[in-house]
């Protein structure tokens, strides 16, 4: 019984001492766990007999292990997924990583390129538009409309041709109107916006409709850039064009869309000359196209169209525009004979109550080109400077 009993201790001791180091073994190893992502863990070396033992004394041992084992195997599939990845994109694109860095080197070239030259481009247009040729006063003029429409008139103002379609009398008394005019400010828009010309070999584009078009470069809105253009030679011009469209999509109450544009812009820029700048639209056809050669040049012919109260709507200062419009189409007639038309007055207001000096003009009708109206702001341009420095 003794010797039976001594050995059942030593038994015992060796299980304590046993589970003391196993003890010490998990303690250790769940710190290495802790620290899975570290190269650390990937650096112990466990023999598999002493892990099969550790996992027969203690079964949490083997989750442990398990859960080691899951950990740096996602580790190691993620490291996977970063290298499949840029494999991957080399067999899409077939080109290397080396290649990849190159074109987009290139791309950055280009990048830099196209911008330098949209600047060189934004440069050369506002040199072009610097460099304008003003119009020449030592030329000669001849009308030369291949299928003209007879004008008439019924007043006559100091050689100024009028159809006065009122019935307000209209004789030179006009001229008498008191008006103080600033004749720097300059204001340009469009009720008609759309309003375009026969194509030409230059100046091809896609109507939206019987002689119209909502793209600025060919509609009556590039004559009215032409016309600033101009003026800006000149110097000493505060010029405001205003292109946005009143007459699409709608073309009915184009007038009521316009005037709400312009009583806004007066309320920023004051401007005492305003003009509507139109197409005839006498014609739908190319048949007509009231033409004058002025030197080499063939131009749109003009017509002021300037409104009244005789449709009953207040417009106190009809008169001052009248006289306005008689004043610079005789300077026209003295620099450029046959570059107006004879001007019709109406019953209509047109929104010219809107300023002292402010008036319809159209430039050309259907047959002309977009050329021969841009021909036309050149001279009128030149009218206008003359007619503010008198």
């Amino acid at each position: 019984m003794f010797n039976v009993t001594i050995i059942d201790a030593k038994k015992s001791l060796i299980r304590i001492i046993v589970l003391i180091f196993i003890i010490i073994v998990a303690f250790i190893t769940s710190k290495l766990i802790a620290k899975f992502k570290s190269n650390e863990i990937l650096q112990i070396n466990i023999s598999e007999k002493l892990i099969k033992c550790l996992n027969s004394e203690i079964p949490a041992m083997e989750s442990m292990q398990y859960k080691a084992n899951n950990v740096i195997k996602e580790d190691e599939e993620e490291e996977n997924k970063s290298d499949t990845k840029e494999t991957f994109i080399s067999k899409i694109l077939g080109v290397e990583l080396a290649q990849i860095k190159e074109l987009n080197r290139e791309n950055a070239e280009i990048q830099e390129a196209d911008k330098t030259n949209e600047e060189e481009k934004i440069a050369e247009e506002n040199n072009e538009q610097e460099t304008v040729e003003q119009a020449s006063t030592d030329v000669t003029t001849e009308i030369v409309t291949k299928n003209p429409i007879r004008e008439s008139f019924n007043v006559e103002c100091n050689g100024v041709k009028i159809k006065n379609e009122t019935s307000f009398i209209i004789d030179n008394s006009i001229l008498s109107t008191p008006s103080n005019i600033n004749k720097n400010n300059v204001m340009i828009f469009h009720t008609h916006t759309c309003e375009s010309y026969t194509p030409s070999e230059l100046y091809q584009y896609q109507q939206t409709g019987n002689f119209r078009t909502t793209d600025f470069n060919f509609s009556v809105a590039r004559v009215g850039d032409e016309l600033s253009n101009y003026l800006n030679t000149y110097g000493g011009f505060n010029i405001i064009h205003d292109k946005t469209y009143h007459d699409y999509p709608a073309y009915s109450g184009s007038y009521n869309r316009s005037l709400k544009t312009v009583e806004n812009l007066l309320k920023t820029s004051q401007s005492d000359i305003i003009i509507d700048l139109h197409r005839d639209a006498i014609g739908s056809s190319s048949n007509y196209d009231p033409s004058v050669k002025i030197g080499d040049d063939v131009a749109a012919q003009l017509m002021f169209v300037i409104g009244t109260n005789g449709g009953g709507l207040y417009h106190p200062n009809w008169q001052s525009n009248l006289k306005f419009a008689i004043e610079l189409q005789q300077i026209a007639n003295e620099m450029y004979p046959g570059l107006f038309k004879p001007m019709i007055v109406r019953n209509s207001r047109y929104n010219q109550h809107l300023g002292s000096a402010a008036c319809i003009i159209e430039v050309g009708a259907t047959g002309n080109t977009l050329e021969q109206c841009i021909n036309s702001m050149k001279y009128l341009a030149k009218v206008l400077d003359e007619y503010r420095k008198q």
